[in-house]
């Protein structure tokens, strides 16, 4: 039901009313079309050009550059929603990290999900090392609250970063650090579906930029995981709901 073939049954009508009269300050075309030309982007591996090309098919002329910037613009509005209808993950976590290229350069993009498989958070960061390790444990804290146990490789930073959280919080029992290889083939799994999603670019120029994408493209993988509460008939008017 959510797939490529039906883009076009989500487009609007610009002839709609309601939809007209639901205007973005600043902006020349409906809240609607702006959020369907960001979902496009974010939840199919398409170019921004490609984007330009569905939303023209309707008669809406949208430059590639304006739907990158609508990207980066709404973004962040989007995550702050999310997090406040996102559903308790389980209290068991697996934390990976995996590389991504922004600037020719590897950065690495940290992120957890519990033993379900359900996103907990992420974090893009500039380099692999105890501090970023740590600044994204404390940000999927800070969104979920403390876990029982933290399943991690043999990275010494993740063990470091996860035992100085540790000691510098009064918790009444600490979080349970475990280093099982296997268990953590649900988080390496779930890496290959983010990078899967970004293999037809030749990377990302700018950090920033690359925050911004890689945080759309999670939260829709954290509404088809079902992980909203009060969730919509589809997938696009769940994510619209986010933007509201």
């Amino acid at each position: 039901m959510d797939g490529f073939c039906r883009v076009n049954l989500i487009l609007v009508d610009l002839k709609d009313t309601k939809i007209q009269n639901t205007m973005y300050k600043h902006h020349r075309f409906p809240k609607a079309i702006v959020l369907q030309a960001v979902y496009f982007k974010l939840r199919f591996t398409l170019s921004y050009r490609d984007v330009e090309e569905l939303l023209k098919i309707r008669d809406v002329v949208a430059d590639h550059s304006t739907i990158q910037r609508w990207v980066f613009k709404f973004t962040p509005v989007i995550e702050d929603n999310m997090n406040k209808r996102k559903r308790q993950v389980y209290d068991s976590w697996r934390m990976d990290e995996t590389y991504i290229k922004v600037g020719g350069k590897d950065r690495f993009l940290y992120r957890a999900v519990d033993k379900f498989g359900n996103t907990i958070d992420f974090l893009l960061t500039k380099r692999r090392m105890k501090g970023s390790a740590q600044e994204s444990l404390y940000k999927a804290i800070r969104n979920n609250g403390k876990p029982r146990v933290i399943n991690i490789d043999k990275s010494g930073a993740n063990f470091m970063a996860v035992r100085t959280v540790n000691q510098r919080n009064f918790w009444k029992k600490n979080i349970k650090i475990r280093q099982c290889k296997y268990l953590n083939n649900i988080v390496e799994q779930d890496n290959r579906t983010v990078k899967r999603r970004i293999y037809i670019t030749t990377g990302f120029k700018e950090f920033e930029s690359a925050q911004r994408t890689l945080t759309g493209i999670e939260i829709i993988n954290i509404i088809r995981k079902d992980q909203i509460d009060h969730p919509l008939p589809s997938y696009f008017k769940t994510f619209k709901s986010l933007a509201a």
